[in-house]
C-alpha cells in the first residue's frame, strides 16, 4: 500500500524531537492524530518505527536507519516549502554554542557578523547538549570538550587560561596569596575542565581540608555570583574578558600561576565545511578570535 506523505513527515517531526507531545506543538495538530499517522506509516512500511522510554520515544532500529534515509531529504523540502511561502527570504545559518560562550562571547560580536553577512538569518542555539548531526538541522557547533570526536571537523577556537577572579570590593586584586584563598567561599563551575584542586596543585599549595562551596553547572552563573560578591570563581578569560576590562571582576591572587587550556571547539561534519555560510562563519570566528587573542596579549 503507499504510504502518505503526510505520515512520512510526522514520523520525521515526531523522531527529531524525541517526543510526540512536541511533534503535535510544532505540527499544530493532537498527540492523538500524530500517533495515528505514526501507526499508518508502520503499518505501510511493515515495522515498528518508534517505542516508549517514559514520556519521550525512542528509535527503533529500523526507526534509525529510516529517519537517517529521509532527514535531508525531509529538511530540504520543509526549507524549500518556507521560501516559497515568504517565510524566509535569506539563507538561514544554525550555530549551537554553550549558554555560557552565547552569552559571553558570542552575542557580544555578533553584530560585525550580521553586518558583513546580511544575506544571512542566523539562529543561535544555545544548549549545552552536543549536537547528532545526522538528526538535527544544525551546521555548525561550538562544543565544549577536549576535541577528538569521530567523524567530526574538530579546529580549537583559542588556548584559554584560567584564573581566580572575584569583585574587587571582596579582594582586592593581588591582595591574595594561593593559601589564603579559603578564607573565601569558593565558586565551582562543576562542568569546567580547570577544577579548583588541580589550581592549587599547580599553584604549589594545599587546600583548605574544609571549604566553603558554591557550585554551579553553568559559567555564565559562576561568573554573575563572583561578580555579585558571593566569593571566589576560577573561570577562563574567554569567559571573563568584558568583565575583566570592565573592572566588575578583578584577580585577587599574586602571581597566580598560568593555567592553559583549550576547551571550546568549532566542530561540524566535514561536508558542512563546503557550504558557504559555514566557510562564511569560519572565516568570522577565526577574526574575532585572533583580534582577541591579540587585544588579550596587550591587556593582560
Amino acid at each position: 500500500m503507499p504510504v502518505p506523505l503526510r505520515a512520512i513527515t510526522v514520523f520525521h517531526a515526531v523522531a527529531r524531537s524525541g517526543s510526540i507531545t512536541r511533534a503535535a506543538e510544532e505540527l499544530g495538530v493532537t498527540p492523538s492524530a500524530v500517533s495515528q499517522q505514526i501507526q499508518t506509516l508502520e503499518v505501510g512500511l511493515g515495522t515498528a518505527l518508534i517505542g516508549k522510554a517514559g514520556r519521550n520515544v525512542v528509535l527503533t532500529e529500523a526507526g534509525e536507519r529510516y529517519f537517517e534515509m529521509i532527514g535531508g531529504e525531509i529538511d530540504r523540502i520543509m526549507e524549500a516549502t518556507e521560501r516559497i511561502q515568504g517565510f524566509r527570504s535569506v539563507t538561514t545559518l544554525t550555530v549551537r554554542a554553550t549558554p555560557s560562550l552565547s552569552t559571553k562571547w558570542l552575542l557580544p560580536r555578533l553584530a560585525r557578523f550580521l553586518d558583513a553577512h546580511p544575506d544571512l538569518e542566523l539562529r543561535l542555539d544555545g544548549t549545552n547538549e552536543p549536537t547528532a548531526f545526522q538528526k538535527e538541522s544544525v551546521d555548525i557547533e561550538i562544543r565544549h570538550g577536549t576535541g577528538g570526536w569521530p567523524g567530526l571537523y574538530a579546529e580549537g577556537l583559542v588556548e584559554e587560561c584560567f584564573r581566580p577572579v572575584c569583585a574587587p570590593a571582596l579582594a582586592a586584586p593581588g591582595s591574595l596569596a594561593p593559601g589564603e584563598l579559603h578564607r573565601h567561599r569558593l565558586i565551582h563551575s562543576v562542568k569546567s575542565q580547570m577544577q579548583w584542586a588541580h589550581w592549587f596543585k599547580l599553584a604549589g599549595t594545599a587546600p583548605a581540608a574544609r571549604w566553603r562551596r558554591l557550585l554551579f553547572d553553568r559559567t555564565h552563573m559562576a561568573i554573575d555570583a563572583a561578580a555579585g560578591g558571593l566569593g571566589i570563581a576560577l573561570e577562563s578569560d574567554l569567559m571573563l574578558w568584558d568583565d575583566l576590562r570592565s573592572g566588575r571582576l578583578a584577580c585577587p591572587v599574586r602571581d597566580p600561576p598560568r593555567t592553559a587550556l583549550v576547551t571550546q571547539w568549532v566542530t561540524c561534519p566535514p561536508d558542512h565545511l563546503r557550504l558557504r555560510k559555514v566557510q562564511a562563519f569560519l572565516d568570522w570566528i577565526r577574526r574575532e578570535r585572533d583580534e582577541w587573542a591579540r587585544a588579550r596579549a596587550a591587556t593582560l
